[in-house]
């Protein structure tokens, strides 16, 4: 269903033409339509059945690979299969027409790349791949299911040892590349969207920060609440999906 034009998407859709520099930045929430549960929500969300401590650590990976896999495994499968929403799609359109510079997301899921946007900044990593954590072999996900031996634990064909998938587990530092490259792109941003995040984990929660203390503004699309709802010039807090598509048909209108 298409959103309706509210007066706050609309409000959007004018900061989005009147900006030469426009950002987006995403967490889990973004993916939620696609049927992808996000982290935190009481009930629902991933780590509400699951101490991520216990199995979402490197610690945790090195020191017990079969639990740890044996909670990714079918995670990833499931990820595997599912497919964009209209928030995907929106802001690939917007890349397409030249409104928007680059995604920066949180997500593993691959979804903006699968939904036709082209300069994604994975700052989280991606399931895309999986590589040794002895010799660096990387593997891509659709051959990973072959790695996994008799006790339920991936290994290189290579050397035997530990595959782990290319996302960054509690304890690891982001990938240096990609942060510096979301920094540049927030400093530099006339406007900033940031979309289904509760921007609370760091370091990508002081991205928006940049954005602020360089003179551009934020808009915050997002059922949560966040720390920069003050400072949000629009906030939209409805369904995600729908909230983007009546942006874009403000920018039509």
């Amino acid at each position: 269903m298409a959103g309706q034009v509210t007066s706050a998407a609309e409000e959007l859709a004018g900061l989005i033409a009147a900006s030469d520099r426009v950002v987006a930045l995403t967490g889990a929430g973004v993916s939620v339509p696609s049927g992808i549960p996000d982290f935190r929500t009481p009930g629902k969300g991933l780590w509400a059945k699951v101490d991520p401590m216990a199995v979402a650590t490197i610690d945790a990976f090195h020191s017990d690979t079969k639990r740890f896999w044996d909670f990714y495994r079918p995670r990833f499968h499931d990820l595997a299969d599912k497919e964009p929403n209209p928030a995907h799609t929106v802001l690939a359109e917007l890349e397409r027409r030249g409104r928007l510079d680059a995604v920066i997301t949180q997500n593993i899921d691959r979804l903006h790349r699968k939904a036709g946007s082209e300069d994604v900044i994975e700052v989280h990593g991606s399931i895309a791949t999986a590589s040794c954590t002895s010799c660096g072999e990387s593997y891509p996900l659709e051959e990973v299911e072959s790695l996994f031996d008799a006790d339920g634990v991936a290994t290189c064909r290579g050397c035997a040892g530990k595959v782990k998938p290319d996302v960054v587990l509690f304890g690891e530092l982001l990938p240096a590349d990609a942060m510096a490259r979301a920094e540049q792109l927030c400093s530099s941003a006339d406007l900033l969207l940031c979309i289904g995040s509760s921007l609370e984990v760091h370091p990508v929660a002081g991205l928006p920060g940049l954005t602020l203390a360089h003179g551009g503004r934020i808009a915050i699309i997002t059922r949560s609440s966040t720390p920069y709802d003050s400072d949000a010039a629009v906030r939209l807090d409805g369904d995600v999906a729908e909230d983007l598509q009546a942006v874009l048909a403000g920018l039509d209108g």
